[in-house]
């Protein structure tokens, strides 16, 4: 990347200080550009999801890995949770999603507390063998006394697909039956998964993110207290793809122990570590044997690191710096907060990053954990909160002692509750993934790139004032 007339500013810059300047291309076509990453972590698009409890679980996890991004499982999540949950997302379909399973004797109040957590909002009935009777959605449920039983609503003129059926022809399949999504089974009849119209096209766009095996790539994340090397032994035992030692502050003894620790024990998949936002933290955590350096302090829409300490950097020049010095040891970062558009995506990518972590953008979606709730007047949204938050260290530190609890309560430096919204054209968090992969895969090819790596090496970033910001973004209404 460089400075458009190699005008460097003189001072740090965001996101939204900074513009890209189309250049001449041969790139044909926007699907064929590669945007998988070099850095190890097994991505086919340049999407990590933040270690984050409010919003890195199994189901952000499978849907994310199925469309070439990954999802780190914070540090708080006890192993045998973690071991779970790795286990179930190596064992999901490449191609169907994990669909809602409901009994014929349960009830409009189950299938109700249930559907919300999945896109699309549809249950599978099954009989006793696992075989589909039926169909449910909040269509069918809706004006429904709640304690019916789902034979008595569920839809069963059914069509079945083939587990192992072409995407191609389940698209067609589905397109011709004029059927929105369809239950796909085994060859002995059971229910192996559910495929959408959307799904079968996605599964033609994107390409999943797999381990040796095949299987489904998942991370984990630990912290740099306590027993550091046994915490990422258990997870290497596990299964997890990548470990990520994470702290706020990563250009510390501490970490640089941990570092240490986890590198001792010669794991086979690469070890991030973080957060800094200079050179020489990104050269300490690669001496001491960090394959990928995590980008960003006080981005990220949860923190309030800045607004409490007047600590951080802005995201744009951090990621540009520590990329750099990263490539000189043939390492890479990941820049991690801050975006919140798919041109910021896109700007971290040209900046250098090989990946790009987003947190609160995807909290407000069906695959994050937390339990959809309603405004009064309708709206959809689920709670976030930042890692460094009262409400966090409370659930991090719930087996100290009391009095050691307190203390740590006393200073945050994240939200504890914030309402993320469902944008309702795009519910899903696959819906946001298209608009973010759309956007990068049109900045690459007006930078004449095939590849990240061409990208990063030709974009040229201009320097914007506010009103030029302004400029760029569209009007929803005319301006008379």
């Amino acid at each position: 990347m460089r400075f458009l007339n190699d005008l460097k500013p003189p001072y740090d810059l965001t996101y939204d200080d900074v513009f890209m300047v189309p250049r001449h291309s041969a790139v044909g076509s926007r699907q064929g550009v590669d945007l998988s990453s070099r850095d190890g972590s097994g991505t086919t698009i340049p999407l990590v999801v933040a270690n984050m409890t409010a919003i890195a679980g199994r189901r952000m996890a499978e849907t994310l890995a199925r469309r070439g991004g990954l999802v780190v499982i914070p540090q708080d999540i006890p192993i045998e949770v973690v071991t779970d949950v790795v286990s179930w997302v190596k064992t999901r379909h490449l191609v169907l999603d994990t669909p809602i399973v409901l009994a014929p004797h349960q009830t409009v109040a189950d299938a109700l507390a249930l559907l919300p957590k999945r896109a699309p909002a549809a249950g599978v009935v099954v009989d006793a063998d696992h075989r589909p009777i039926g169909v449910v959605t909040d269509a069918d449920l809706t004006g429904v006394d709640r304690f019916t039983q789902l034979t008595e609503v569920m839809s069963t003129d059914l069509l079945l697909l083939d587990a192992d059926i072409d995407p191609r022809d389940a698209f067609n399949t589905l397109d011709t039956a004029n059927r929105r999504y369809a239950p796909a089974v085994d060859e002995d009849g059971r229910l192996a998964g559910i495929l959408t119209r959307k799904g079968a096209l996605r599964a033609t766009l994107y390409t999943p993110a797999v381990d040796d095996r095949g299987r489904l790539r998942i991370a984990a994340a630990v912290g740099i207290n306590g027993n550091v090397a046994g915490k990422a032994k258990q997870l290497l035992d596990a299964g997890v793809d990548t470990l990520v030692v994470d702290t706020a502050h990563g250009h510390q003894e501490s970490m640089i122990s941990a570092v240490k620790a986890v590198r001792g024990l010669d794991p086979d998949v690469p070890i991030v570590a973080g957060n800094i936002v200079a050179a020489e933290g990104v050269r300490d955590l690669i001496e001491a044997g960090a394959d990928i350096i995590k980008v960003g302090v006080g981005p990220g829409a949860m923190c309030t690191t800045r607004m409490m300490t007047g600590v951080g950097r802005p995201q744009f020049s951090a990621v540009l710096e520590c990329a750099a010095e990263a490539k000189k040891y043939g390492k890479h970062v990941w820049a991690d907060g801050g975006v919140r558009h798919p041109r910021d995506v896109a700007m971290a990518l040209a900046a250098g990053a090989s990946n790009v972590m987003i947190g609160s953008w995807f909290a407000g979606t069906y695959e994050s954990p937390g339990d959809l709730q309603q405004t009064a007047d309708g709206r959809l949204y689920k709670e976030s909160f930042g890692m460094a938050s009262a409400r966090a260290v409370r659930n991090r530190t719930s087996e100290e002692s009391a009095y050691d609890r307190a203390r740590k309560a006393l200073f945050e430096e994240g939200i504890s509750t914030s309402r993320m919204f469902l944008d309702p054209t795009r519910p899903g968090v696959e819906d946001l993934v298209d608009s973010i992969i759309a956007g990068v895969r049109s900045s690459c090819t007006y930078a004449g790139a095939g590849s990240l790596e061409e990208f990063a090496e030709r974009a040229i970033v201009g320097v914007q004032s506010a009103a030029g910001y302004a400029e760029g973004k569209p009007l929803h209404a005319s301006w008379n």
